[in-house]
């Protein structure tokens, strides 16, 4: 069973597949493929337990038992059945039953989990000859997907998000998800050896997970997931996994400071919790300091990092708007450091001053927002006014929320 080759399944945020996709070529992983909102690839149970330690920017890996038409109830009901669930739930184990289907017949997510569940059973009975399952061992998570007809079937390998680092237990007013973090710290390509700025740094998840980054330290040696309870995998996968990563760690010598700071006092003490959670205090500058009396223009080269409010949970719009003009030249003026803003604020590159000069479309959970770029000197910049004329802009419907 060690050795044998499954299918594997991450879903991602909108926006980051491609970045998923790339962190697991570079573990070496089999068949990777990139769809809307999720990654597949290939691989043994060791790759699963990689895929679950090492991923910084995906939401969970989902081990995938099958796919077929599922255009009635009889179809999903015989689908679930063929599956060697025996393969891997115990008689005494748990399996609850999740899911969502799109543009199908079958709609009802309550009657699908209900058949679905009973298919399961039915395996199992006849495997275990049995006519009661007490559910009382650990956790073996179903999840089904049905999309145009078509059903898929997994095990939830993870259990909570692989967001969940460990180092952020308690809430804050408006938090950044930890792999959107990570995310940006990828496509800005943060490698530590410059500075990297936070100075709006707020719970400081960018500032951690730059620092994890920055390190090679995989994000998920801190935690336990589902699969290393199960009774039906071979023992010691995520002890030597969990091995090989500690392996991989940089020292932290070897890493330039990461400078975070933010206005509220309340938040770099947060900030600083968290760092100390995560391990990474001695890497991670805090300080208590408004961003707009900061000389951006005084910063050594390196990487600026920033999630602004923009009026949803901090400060109103129009406060926010105004903070926003009054950073802008400030920040412009940095022409030494590489400078990566989100927001979900259509009108931000007008409030700032200045068009991005690329930018990246990405999703907070269903709250679409955009990376704007900044890394060319401003004599080399396009004016606003020229890029108003050859892109203007279409406003976009509906309410506008705020991903901070």
């Amino acid at each position: 069973m060690k050795d044998d080759l499954y299918s594997f399944c991450v879903p991602c945020l909108f926006g980051l597949e491609g970045i998923v996709a790339d962190e697991l070529r570079k573990m070496d992983m089999p068949s990777v493929t990139a769809e809307n909102g999720r990654v597949l690839f290939g691989g043994d149970l060791s790759a699963m337990a990689r895929a679950n330690l090492c991923l910084r920017s995906g939401e969970r890996v989902l081990l995938r038992l099958g796919a077929f038409p599922a255009a009635t109830f009889d179809q999903l009901f015989e689908g679930c059945r063929a599956l060697p669930w025996e393969q891997w739930i115990p008689g005494e184990g748990a399996f609850p039953v999740k899911g969502h289907a799109l543009d199908s017949a079958l709609m009802s997510i309550p009657d699908c989990q209900k058949i679905v569940k009973k298919a399961v059973v039915e395996r199992l009975r006849a495997c275990y000859q049995t006519e009661w399952f007490p559910e009382t061992g650990e956790r073996y998570q179903i999840q089904f997907a049905i999309m145009k007809d078509r059903a898929e079937l997994f095990l939830d390998t993870t259990g909570p998000g692989l967001h969940k680092r460990g180092y952020r237990p308690a809430g804050h007013p408006a938090p950044l998800r930890e792999t959107l973090a990570a995310a940006i710290c990828q496509i800005a390509r943060y490698d530590g050896f410059r500075p990297l700025y936070d100075p709006m740094c707020g719970s400081g998840t960018l500032g951690i997970e730059g620092a994890l980054l920055a390190l090679g330290r995989a994000p998920g040696l801190s935690r336990r997931f589902d699969f290393e309870k199960w009774s039906t995998l071979p023992g010691g996968l995520c002890r030597s996994e969990r091995a090989r990563a500690m392996e991989c760690i940089r020292p932290a010598s070897e890493i330039a400071p990461i400078f975070s700071s933010d206005i509220d006092p309340a938040s770099i003490r947060v900030s600083a919790e968290n760092a100390r959670r995560a391990g990474v205090t001695d890497l991670i500058r805090l300080e208590v300091k408004d961003a707009c009396a900061m000389d951006f223009s005084a910063l050594d080269p390196g990487t600026l990092l920033m999630n602004p409010p923009y009026g949803e949970r901090l400060l109103d719009l129009e406060g926010a708007r105004a903070l926003l003009k009054s950073l802008g030249p400030k920040l412009l003026a940095a022409d030494r450091v590489k400078k990566y803003i989100i927001s979900s604020d259509t009108e931000f590159e007008r409030l700032i001053g200045r068009p991005a000069d690329k930018r990246r479309k990405l999703y907070n959970g269903m709250i679409q927002c955009n990376l704007f770029m900044y890394f060319r000197p401003a004599r080399n910049a396009v004016r606003m006014d020229e890029h108003a004329a050859r892109f203007p802009v279409k406003p976009r419907s509906g309410p506008q929320r705020s991903v901070r």
